[in-house]
């Protein structure tokens, strides 16, 4: 297991000596002690970063070349499947079933589908008159500060590097203080797979120190976050008071899904609801965390949810079967905990769940919780839970459904659930959201891209337009009088 910082191709420590403890969710003991990164660290990081960009051995290389070793390290990660899953259940909270059958294998295809596509990325030739020849090309931005949340940390730290590196930039990483090992273990993958020194360094350490260094250091030239609203709009703060660099911003959601009364097979839906808001015991950015139903059909619905989720038993991550693991921390537990209680306090009527759960001793876990609001502004409402929470508010027809629905600072994502596709797609248009799914949920590739709306952010992630964040233009006007 790897604990250091990973800088210039070397595990080092910090540079003040400082460590940390990561802990496990499963049980609340500690897994290892992680060097703490600071300011001086972040600036070697970034150092290092620049001076690998600037000699060319990566930025300048074949695309062709960069996406082998792309591929390689995708390969890499598939050989250390079992390894990889571990760390990741173990420092998440994941079950292990979904560590290694979703988090390693998506992270992994994300990395190659990056080493595929990126010597197929064409440049243009401008229309002008016959004495001149315009170019106009991609190249890599330079040094990318890669800032990652604890909840999917192997997958979204794939969705970041796979661009950023497949164009030729140089990255510093920053992953989660709550997840900080399955980065470190793919650094030392990365440097077997072929990346060359300082292209890739991970810099561990706590969100105001590494993190903020990271977003003022006038050496980076690029920031890609995913996490909350308040910490997206201090990176773009510390651009601003910087050297004003690009920020591209994730930041969560409340996402609605809209279930009308012409929805068919309710049973069918209220299984892919419950997958949508209990998957990752609702730790997911685009979670499906508000129904919004037609009242026709809100009993019904609420009955068959009640049944879904009491499917989902809170159990111990390290068991094949299990699939609803622990929440991140013992704080992150208080703080969904004192969520429901104060909607409950408010008027909220909660239908199931609502307690915690002690399948593994000392773990941080949670019943499956449905609540009922009618109130539109109850916080319960409007604010995101990141906990396996879903609120269900009633609608008496379309109108007032999208508008509920529509009815939130967030815009990553939302659902439509009908019988008519004429209506499923005015309805889809008119949701603020994007990614919009009609009659599913979470469905989703490679080829499409991923981000948000509004609070929610902006920039997206996976697909070929993930490269637009990661390159920039550049015109180059040859005379041929």
């Amino acid at each position: 297991m790897r604990t250091e910082a990973f800088i210039d191709g070397r595990f080092v420590p910090a540079a003040d000596g400082r460590a940390f403890a990561t802990i496990s969710p499963r049980d609340g003991s500690e897994i290892a002690q992680v060097a703490r990164g600071g300011a001086t660290d972040v600036n070697r990081a970034v150092q290092a970063a620049r001076r690998a960009f600037d000699g060319g051995d990566w930025a300048l290389a074949d695309p062709a070349q960069r996406g082998r070793v792309l591929r390689r390290l995708a390969e890499l990660m598939t050989d250390h499947l079992d390894d990889l899953a571990a760390l990741e259940s173990r420092d998440t909270g994941h079950p292990i079933a979904d560590a290694r059958g979703v988090d390693v294998p998506t992270a992994a295809r994300c990395l190659a589908w990056y080493g595929e596509a990126i010597d197929k990325v064409y440049g243009e030739i401008a229309p002008t008159a016959a004495d001149a020849l315009a170019l106009i090309g991609r190249e890599p931005l330079g040094v990318v500060g890669a800032v990652v949340p604890w909840n999917y940390p192997l997958i979204i730290t794939a969705w970041k590097l796979g661009p950023a590196l497949a164009a030729g930039n140089s990255v510093v990483l920053k992953p989660a203080e709550q997840s900080p090992l399955s980065a470190l273990a793919l650094a030392e993958l990365a440097a077997e797979a072929g990346i060359p020194d300082g292209v890739l360094n991970v810099v561990p350490g706590y969100g105001e120190e590494a993190g903020q260094a990271i977003g003022r250091h006038d050496g980076v030239d690029k920031v890609a976050f995913t996490g909350s609203v308040p910490v997206g709009r201090l990176f773009q703060v510390y651009a601003g008071e910087s050297n004003g660099k690009s920020v591209s911003l994730e930041l969560g959601g409340k996402s609605p899904q809209v279930v009308l009364a012409d929805a068919a097979d309710l049973q069918a839906v209220a299984e892919a609801i419950g997958w949508g808001i209990f998957y990752n015991a609702g730790q997911t950015c685009h979670a499906g965390s508000r129904v919004v139903v037609d009242r026709a059909i809100a009993d019904e619905l609420v009955e068959r949810l009640t049944g879904v989720a009491a499917g989902f038993v809170p159990a111990d991550p390290v068991a094949p079967d299990t699939i609803l693991g622990a929440l991140i921390s013992a704080e992150h537990l208080d703080g969904v905990m004192g969520r429901v209680e104060r909607a409950a306090a408010g008027g909220a009527t909660v239908i199931a769940g609502g307690t915690r759960a002690e399948p593994v001793t000392g773990g941080s876990y949670m019943q499956p919780t449905l609540i009922a609001a009618d109130d539109p502004a109850a916080p319960i409402v409007t604010d995101e839970v990141f906990g396996p929470v879903l609120v269900i508010q009633t609608a008496d027809d379309v109108d007032q459904a999208v508008t509920l629905a529509n009815d939130t600072r967030y815009g990553l994502a939302a659902a439509v659930w009908t019988s008519d596709v004429r209506t499923a797609g005015r309805v889809a248009r008119r949701l603020r959201a994007g990614t919009v799914w009609v009659n599913t949920f979470d469905a989703s590739s490679m080829a499409t891209p991923f981000g948000g709306m509004k609070d929610s952010g902006h920039g997206r992630d996976r697909s070929l337009h993930a490269l637009d964040a990661y390159t920039q233009l550049k015109t180059t006007w040859i005379s041929l009088a």
